[in-house]
């Protein structure tokens, strides 16, 4: 079982595990109202963008899985940042329950939207996904978010039903291998 996060090279991405200098590129885009409009709708503080990065590095730890940070390729080295892609457990209190399912997300800073990182980035997840896993994969999107179902659509993920989440719309899509 993996403890950390495996380093991923795509044609334009590095994927790789989180570290403490990944944390002002990370609390940045939380903190972007155009990140979270779909995703709880507010903004990050600072301190809920530290304990979201601290927390990344527990599920590989825990669990032998969870998320990789994505900077854009400059010349095979890292250049800028351009998102977060992975798999969690977060222990959802949400009905259908995902007990048991490893639930894939993504959030793409707005400069590299457009882009297709996304489609790329998420590619690799599941190609390690894959050969790692051994998890029903899920992922739940606010039913208004066309473009993260277009992209779940495409990544293998079909809708299974429509419920509630913290009071917000949510739909739970299911991988279909």
């Amino acid at each position: 079982m993996p403890t950390q996060a495996p380093v991923i090279e795509t044609e334009r991405l590095i994927l790789r595990g989180h570290r403490a200098e990944d944390f002002e590129a990370i609390a940045a885009q939380w903190a972007d109202p155009a990140v979270v409009k779909y995703i709880g709708g507010t903004p990050s503080s600072r301190e809920a963008s530290w304990s979201r990065l601290l927390r990344y590095p527990g599920h590989w730890q825990m669990l032998g899985f969870g998320y990789w940070i994505l900077y854009e390729k400059n010349n095979g080295a890292e250049g800028a940042f351009a998102g977060e892609i992975g798999l969690a457990d977060y222990q959802r209190e949400i009905t259908p329950s995902l007990d048991g399912m490893a639930e894939m997300g993504w959030v793409i800073a707005p400069a590299f939207h457009g882009k297709g990182y996304a489609f790329e980035a998420a590619q690799a997840v599941l190609e390690w996904a894959d050969t790692h896993l051994d998890r029903q994969l899920c992922c739940i999107i606010d039913p208004q978010h066309q473009a993260s179902i277009r992209l779940a659509e495409k990544c293998g993920f079909v809708a299974e039903t429509d419920t509630t989440y913290h009071g917000s719309a949510t739909r739970i899509f299911l991988r279909r291998t």
